[in-house]
């Protein structure tokens, strides 16, 4: 079983999903309010497309152990089945706002959903140039989910970040998606 380490302490993804609720709270941004996700603790960004929608609907408690495992102040932002209605796996995307507006965080975390170890890797980066372009990864044999990423620094560098989750199986990649982890408009 996967445990995040929190605080030094091992917590499962059950128990996560279980009940302990981060505050998770959008202030301002390209997303200027937030709105509770049905049955969860944590706020889904009003800008959140439909499929995000639909996905928190369906499955709030992953929504919930997700955002847990960002932390306090994000909200979902994103969310997508991948590689597609089969549903393999789904990743999301949390942002964190500053109170004085702009974005300061980007968190994403890639759940398996086939039930079995595979290898994943959850890569998220801003969008600044190399050499200094920064990245979070988290790669390995995962049964319950790849992540948490996180990168912080200005607005302007977290805009239009991305988010690459790869998922294989016997070598072979049934998932390489590289999505936007924050709004890019």
């Amino acid at each position: 079983m996967r445990t995040a380490m929190i605080n030094k302490v091992k917590i499962s993804r059950a128990a996560l999903a279980g009940g302990l609720a981060a505050a998770v709270v959008l202030t301002s941004g390209a997303f200027s309010s937030a709105e509770p996700v049905p049955g969860v603790a944590a706020l889904m960004a009003e800008g959140a497309d439909a499929e995000t929608r639909a996905i928190a609907e369906a499955d709030p408690g992953a929504v919930s152990a997700m955002a847990n495992l960002c932390g306090s102040g994000y909200s979902l932002v994103y969310a997508e089945r991948l590689p597609d209605e089969r549903r393999f796996g789904t990743l999301f995307a949390y942002n964190k706002h500053r109170s004085s507006g702009g974005l300061s965080g980007v968190c994403a975390v890639f759940d398996n959903n086939l039930g079995t170890t595979k290898y994943m890797s959850l890569k998220v980066c801003d969008n600044v140039a190399a050499p200094n372009k920064t990245c979070d990864t988290d790669a390995g044999n995962f049964s319950q989910y790849a992540g948490p990423v996180r990168i912080t620094g200005s607005h302007t560098e977290l805009f239009c970040s991305k988010a690459t989750a790869i998922m294989k199986s016997g070598g072979v990649k049934i998932i390489d998606a590289v999505r936007g982890a924050t709004p890019c408009n």
